[in-house]
């Protein structure tokens, strides 16, 4: 399963009801941030999680209202008694950003690796978890920007009978079933003599500060859970929209039909947007599984079949 929370909703501006744009996610022990607006420390405390096992921070761009929480967040990850390496994956020039940031956070504990994205897309194994892959993807904001899609992939069923068959010691099961090929009796034996076919897996789409674009539509395809930026929400706003270089609740909507998701939130939300429930009648005719993203939601997402184990 695959713990989600959104620590903050807002853009541009933390304000006292909202914090800015942030997610975490938690999966199998190892922890991912996606951005890291100013406060996103403090709302990591008051959901009551620690923020000393944050693994990999994702930065979609380089906007204050994404990444001026970052020296806090380091402190309070240092603070916690954090050791292990962060790695942390952004657009060209994430070196230098952090470096910046790091005037005042100079001494840490633990060390930051930076990955650059340079390509219009790139798929990178998640650090330490073979099941988790990561795609970023380029959108189109005013400066260069990434949305990132989090896959996590799913062995078949492991198959005792066809395990006994093959006439091999029961310990050399477990060695297939984790994806070793075994030597026994001058035969190989490969895991796919053994394991089903794989499983559906779990896929997690974020997008924030963009125009609607084909590489959205495109990579958030067939996500569990999909989450958009909706800056604006009032009728008639696609002007402002478009010349922030941001997108509409509606267009956001008519992304997640096109992609085929299973549910959406928004987040990102102006701050001249107090109440964004009002304008989600008109969302849910567009995409009926459409929720308004607040500070501190949270999901559990599991396998389809996972309480049938």
């Amino acid at each position: 399963m695959i713990d989600i929370c959104l620590l903050g909703t807002g853009g541009m501006m933390p304000l006292h009801y909202r914090w800015l744009t942030a997610l975490f996610v938690r999966y199998n022990g190892r922890n991912t941030l996606i951005d890291c607006g100013e406060g996103t420390q403090i709302a990591l405390r008051k959901k009551g999680w620690s923020p000393k096992p944050v693994d990999v921070i994702l930065f979609t761009h380089y906007h204050a209202d994404h990444i001026s929480g970052l020296p806090g967040m380091l402190l309070s990850m240092a603070n916690a008694d954090r050791t292990e390496p962060v790695h942390l994956y952004g657009p060209k020039g994430l070196a230098r950003v952090v470096g910046s940031l790091r005037v005042i956070t100079p001494d840490l504990p633990f060390e930051l690796v930076c990955h650059e994205l340079n390509e219009a897309v790139e798929t990178f194994p998640y650090p330490g978890e073979e099941e988790m892959t990561v795609t970023a993807f380029r959108v189109s904001h005013s400066v260069t920007t990434y949305g990132y899609s989090l896959s996590l992939s799913r062995k078949g069923r492991f198959d005792p009978e066809a395990a006994a068959g093959l006439g091999l010691p029961k310990p050399m099961w477990g060695r297939l079933q984790h994806g070793e090929t075994v030597e026994y009796e001058g035969k190989t034996y490969t895991p796919d003599l053994v394991m089903g076919d794989s499983r559906k897996g779990l896929k997690i789409t974020y997008v924030t500060d963009t125009r609607p674009c084909p590489s959205i539509v495109e990579n958030a395809a067939g996500s569990d859970l999909f989450i958009c930026e909706g800056m604006y929400g009032e009728p008639d706003s696609e002007d402002k929209a478009r010349e922030h270089r941001h997108m509409t609740f509606d267009e956001a909507a008519k992304l997640a039909a096109n992609a085929g998701v299973k549910e959406m939130w928004l987040t990102h939300y102006s701050p001249s947007m107090t109440h964004p429930d009002q304008y989600m009648d008109r969302v849910k005719k567009i995409f009926p599984e459409a929720k308004a993203g607040k500070d501190g939601k949270s999901i559990v997402m599991r396998f389809d079949d996972e309480d049938e184990e």
